[in-house]
């Protein structure tokens, strides 16, 4: 609908072997971390000064000296908008996020309240994992270290909809006291020492819990069927794949030893073993609840910037920079696609009316524009696409919606083919809209 490339064009010469997703969950304030607008008026100014980073074009917010350092191998889309098409609410901006396509009218009357629902279009990670042959041992798509949000309040789009429940994700769910400790419902498993059952234990069970949703196409099933299918999972590679342990102190250290460092490092360790689509999801901390005026993620409604400054911006910093770092050094990260979303952006005006106006500092959901930060998979490194306004608020050239990133996203997979057949059996276009950004590859 909006991006200037297009997914007609030439494909990748060598697709990239795996995605890792970061999703900043929340809606991450781009501007003060990607796209800081210095010389904009006071009202709006970060109160964050830039720093020159690796790549000439581009420049950083000050709390991110580590990512600064890998700017040359990133690529930053500052120009991402849903052009009016959400709502406002957190599940409307996942689900646009996450899927490309945007929300439904459903959205507008339901608000947070609406529910994930069997016909909802499918996460851009489960159409991957239908395009690309089954993994020997492990599963196509992996989540963690939790499911956003808390039941009854499940975010919409992170799971495979009309593709039915073989193509929905794993999540391993994080202990935010024993970060190195991964877990689902029904089954612990330590990973230095965990046993997991017969693949073809699995797959059995999984057609019969098929069988089952389809039955009754309940998605809150999906949660069970899925830990029963991982507590029958067996291999020595599994095994390895899930084993902390087997890196050394140094580099844990480097990730940051978090629920969310830990699974950075975790999702390295998965791409290695040839996962095609691993997603983490920032794992919130509910100490910053009342401080931030949030449910303890980038939802900054109050204190914005002591709770960016002290908090969010420093693990995220380690925890990222450490993933590039890392896959470059092991020569992992031209096969491997890293992409940093949210489900907004913030509002670049000061205050927010729930945290006491601008007395309270704080930023309020901004679904007009953010942006979007890509690396390796054949992205072309120390670059921006796209400009917004000088406020930060509109996108004002190359301007792109979801849609287009998700595209992207499947340009560099290899995935051209979008036919496909929904739960019903009819005929469908996984995602008609949208472009891949080519220039950027």
């Amino acid at each position: 609908m909006f991006g200037a490339g297009g997914t007609e064009k030439a494909p990748v010469s060598s697709p990239a072997k795996s995605t890792i997703l970061f999703f900043l969950c929340g809606g991450s304030s781009h501007v003060d971390m990607w796209d800081v607008k210095p010389d904009a008026p006071s009202e709006y100014r970060s109160l964050f000064q830039t720093i020159p980073t690796a790549a000439p074009e581009i420049h950083l917010c000050e709390h991110l000296p580590m990512t600064a350092k890998v700017a040359d191998k990133l690529a930053i889309v500052r120009s991402v908008t849903d052009a009016g098409r959400a709502t406002g609410d957190h599940h409307a901006g996942y689900y646009y996020n996450l899927t490309g396509h945007p929300p439904d009218q459903s959205f507008r009357t339901q608000g947070n309240d609406r529910r994930p629902q069997p016909n909802d279009w499918p996460f851009m990670g489960s159409v991957i994992g239908s395009r690309r042959p089954p993994h020997p041992d492990l599963p196509q798509v992996i989540s963690l270290p939790h499911k956003p949000s808390r039941p009854p309040y499940t975010r919409p789009g992170q799971f495979s909809g009309k593709l039915g429940p073989l193509h929905d994700p794993l999540y391993l769910i994080g202990n935010d006291a024993e970060p190195m400790e991964i877990s689902a419902p029904s089954l612990r498993l330590q990973t230095s020492k965990g046993r997991l059952e017969d693949r073809q234990a699995l797959l059995e069970a999984m057609n019969h819990a098929r069988a089952d949703l389809d039955a009754n196409s309940s998605i809150h099933d999906l949660g069970e069927y899925q830990n029963q299918a991982f507590d029958l999972l067996s291999s020595a590679s599994t095994t390895s794949a899930f084993d902390l342990q087997q890196e050394s102190e140094a580099t844990r250290e480097r990730y940051g030893k978090t629920t969310n460092g830990m699974s950075l490092l975790m999702a390295r360790r998965l791409a290695e073993a040839g996962v095609p689509f691993i997603t983490v999801f920032w794992r919130e901390n509910l100490s910053l609840k009342s401080k931030c005026r949030s449910a303890g993620g980038w939802d900054t409604h109050g204190n914005n910037f002591d709770c960016l400054s002290q908090y969010l911006l420093p693990e995220f910093d380690r925890g990222y920079s450490a993933l590039i770092e890392d896959l470059s050094q092991r020569g992992m990260l031209d096969e491997t696609l890293v992409l940093v979303s949210s489900e907004m952006g913030r509002k670049p005006k000061i205050g927010d009316r729930r945290s006491g106006g601008v007395s309270g500092a704080g930023r309020d959901h901004w679904t007009a524009c953010q942006s979007i930060v890509m690396a390796g998979g054949g992205i072309q490194g120390g670059q921006t696409f796209g400009k917004t306004d000088r406020y930060g608020e509109l996108p004002v050239e190359n301007v792109v919606g979801p849609e287009d990133i998700t595209k992207t996203v499947y340009h560099a997979m290899g995935v051209s083919d979008l036919n496909a057949t929904d739960r019903a059996g009819r005929p469908i276009n996984l995602l008609s809209e949208g472009n891949a950004l080519t220039e950027l590859f």
